[in-house]
């Protein structure tokens, strides 16, 4: 009645998480998308507001240029007298008042421009950048009185180069203070927004590191929710088929101890010999599922602890295979043995070992369709210690074949109906395998029959 009552209970949680999960999934999924979404908003407007810091620190370094190079021309006394223009008639030279200071290109050398403008751009922290400039003589604009060799080619492609052209002022104090400017000062950085790109990198970096972890993060929340369903799943199976296995042993227990309170049954002792069987049989098969299942938790909690000590692989086997003998002639099967491994010492925890062939020997038999038809072959390597066991049943599928030694999980058996137990076998088989240190293999084919083999290492001399 309590197994009943819990299975629909856990059904209910079951079926409710099933509705839900497609809800969960869509909220997930539409939160996912916006943060996105408004990360990329974030990404573009960061990168616009670095532009236009960049911007303003390119400005505020050639204006400091500027300067310097104004305030290095008008320092000097040096002026000289400038003609007027080509289209007057007459050649005579204008006034004083109109003399200026020597020009840029006659004070300083384009390597020296180069190098104020470097050192201008590392003061206002802007990322080191290739960059050509120029000086222009604003009495004639085409006339270039300095240009770095590589400005022609830049100055042309205006999409993805920015050009900034900036007049060099007088200096404040000046006799030329209030004339307007004669020279610009002309510079071109070339893929001007990858270098506002390359100054926003760490932040960049921050935010897809930061959009990467909730993705990550919804990622672990959709598996934890797809693995609770399909772990809710196959706890209810567990439960269904826990409920039959002790029910089936206890109906006959009860039954059996009715007929013993018989008296005509008491007076006959063969009877009471064949029912104080029937109870002692059903006993151990109750005791051989709760072994089972306090072997699983075990293993679950990680406290399974191996008494190992050297032993024989061919003893160990044939003692199961004894065991198995009254079975399959009931099943009018056979197995036959195989025992070709050189060297059969392993270092093993005897019970724990026999529990393993002995699961792998229970699940032949059982996939089996009629009589069953196994063979055991052992053989030794360098290492290990081999032991293969063939069956002829029924067989799996590649999805049985990967999901084999999940716990919880069986095998469709398609119209075999008495196949028994909870799934945890050949969970625990691998559980063995592994703690040993060993390797196991599957190969099925549907119909025809699988094969499994166990690698064990081998006892050192």
């Amino acid at each position: 009645m309590i197994c009943t009552v819990t299975f629909v209970r856990y059904s209910t949680s079951s079926m409710s998480l099933k509705k839900l999960l497609p809800v969960i999934i869509l909220l997930i999924t539409v939160s996912l998308i916006g943060i996105i979404y408004l990360q990329y908003n974030r990404i573009q407007n960061l990168l616009l507001v670095k532009q236009e810091q960049l911007y303003e620190k390119v400005v505020k370094s050639i204006v400091t240029v500027g300067k310097d190079l104004s305030e290095t021309n008008t320092r000097t006394p040096s002026l000289r007298q400038r003609r007027k223009s080509s289209l007057s008639l007459s050649n005579e030279l204008v006034p004083v008042e109109l003399m200026q200071p020597a020009l840029i290109s006659e004070r300083f050398t384009q390597f020296e421009v180069r190098e104020k403008l470097d050192a201008a751009f590392k003061a206002n922290q802007i990322p080191a950048n290739h960059f050509e400039f120029a000086i222009i003589n604003n009495i004639n604009l085409m006339n270039y009185e300095m240009k770095s060799p590589g400005f022609n080619h830049v100055v042309e492609d205006t999409i993805n180069n920015y050009i900034w052209n900036l007049p060099i002022e007088p200096p404040v104090g000046t006799w030329a203070e209030g004339l307007a400017p004669y020279e610009n000062i002309v510079v071109v950085i070339p893929d001007y927004k990858k270098l506002a790109v390359k100054e926003s990198y760490f932040d960049f970096i921050g935010a897809i590191i930061f959009t990467l972890f909730i993705m990550f993060a919804f990622y672990l929340t959709l598996s934890t929710m797809l693995n609770q369903k399909k772990l809710s799943e196959i706890k209810s199976d567990f439960i269904n088929n826990m409920t039959h296995e002790f029910k089936t042993p206890l109906a006959t227990i009860s039954l059996a101890v009715d007929a013993l309170s018989n008296e005509k049954v008491l007076k006959d002792e063969s009877k009471l010999q064949y029912f104080r069987g029937i109870i002692k049989d059903e006993n151990k098969r109750m005791n051989k599922h709760v072994e089972t299942i306090l072997q699983a938790a075990t293993l679950e909690r990680q406290e399974l602890t191996l008494n190992k000590q050297k032993c024989s692989g061919h003893h160990i086997i044939e003692h199961v295979l004894d065991n198995y003998k009254l079975v399959l002639a009931e099943k009018q099967g056979s197995a036959t043995l195989q025992l070709n491994a050189r060297n059969d010492q392993i270092f093993v925890d005897e019970q724990h070992f026999t529990n393993l062939v002995n699961n792998l020997m229970d699940n032949a038999i059982k996939y089996s369709k009629d009589a069953p038809e196994i063979m055991i072959t052992t053989h030794s390597t360098g290492k290990y210690f081999c032991m293969k066991i063939d069956d002829k049943g029924i067989g799996m599928t590649k999805e049985s074949v990967k999901r084999i030694f999940e716990k919880f999980y069986r095998a469709h058996t398609g119209n075999i109906h008495n196949v028994k137990g909870f799934g945890l076998g050949m969970s625990y088989v691998k559980s063995i395998v592994d703690a040993h240190k060993g390797r196991i293999k599957v190969e099925s084919t549907l119909g025809k029959g699988s094969s499994f083999l166990v690698e064990i290492p081998l006892a050192k001399a």
